[in-house]
């Protein structure tokens, strides 16, 4: 399996930076790379990584299971991720929750029929001092409203 130019460049960088013997380091980060590619670290994937980093495809499938920001399942073309941990949760995180759930129709680690938008319930984004806050792919917004994440959500669902 290859992936785009791009992304065959950055793993190849990326293993530069880790000793011979040591390249299991570059797990998380290669895996990374490829999900925004392929939108998902499904079999084929996992396999792929493994090969390249010399490890099982067994210790590629725990690190998947464990971090929630890898996937096994492809997510919307934009990831809403909605922090309700304390900070947030004090500063009206679990109403902007219970709100995007209704207005866009869809729970935790779900996504919307034409696949536009997938929606998650996350625990922290490490953006207390800006709470509430909410992650849009790898865009942070804070101090979030029900009115600016309306904006965001429906500027979302326009078709580009």
């Amino acid at each position: 399996m290859t992936f785009s130019p791009a992304v065959e460049a950055r793993l190849a960088k990326l293993v530069q930076n880790y000793p011979q013997g040591r390249l299991k380091g570059a797990l998380i980060p290669m895996l990374m790379y490829v999900q925004d590619e392929t939108g998902a670290i499904n079999r084929e994937v996992a396999e792929e990584v493994a090969k390249r980093l010399g490890i099982s495809t067994l210790e590629v499938d725990e690190v998947v299971g464990f971090y929630t920001m890898l996937r096994s399942k492809p997510m919307g073309k934009y990831h809403v991720q909605i922090c309700t941990n304390i900070s947030c949760l004090l500063t009206g995180g679990e109403e902007l929750w219970e709100h995007a759930c209704k207005k866009l129709g869809i729970g935790h680690n779900q996504v919307m029929p034409d696949g536009r938008i997938s929606l998650e319930e996350v625990e922290c984004i490490g953006a207390c001092s800006w709470a509430p806050a909410i992650q849009v792919n790898y865009d942070f917004h804070h101090n979030m409203t029900e009115e600016k994440l309306d904006k965001i959500l429906d500027d979302l669902r326009k078709p580009q």
